[in-house]
């Protein structure tokens, strides 16, 4: 399963942005992790907590 860091401080703050566009950084060298249809996993700020995101149509649609 992908693993991407994005720029939000807790996961409350991603919870708080579903239905907007996911704020990540591409961190492989060997492709594109992001999908804008499908679940993976995301990691705070040195990985200080973890999150499965489902996205649907490039926006944010469950956090688990």
């Amino acid at each position: 399963m992908t693993i991407l860091s994005i720029g939000y401080a807790t996961k409350k703050a991603l919870k708080a942005s579903t239905g907007k566009r996911l704020r990540y950084l591409e961190t492989s060298f060997f492709g594109s992790e992001y999908k804008p249809n499908g679940t993976f996993m995301v990691t705070g700020k040195n990985r200080s907590w973890f999150a499965a995101v489902t996205m649907a149509d490039g926006l944010i649609y469950k956090v688990a």
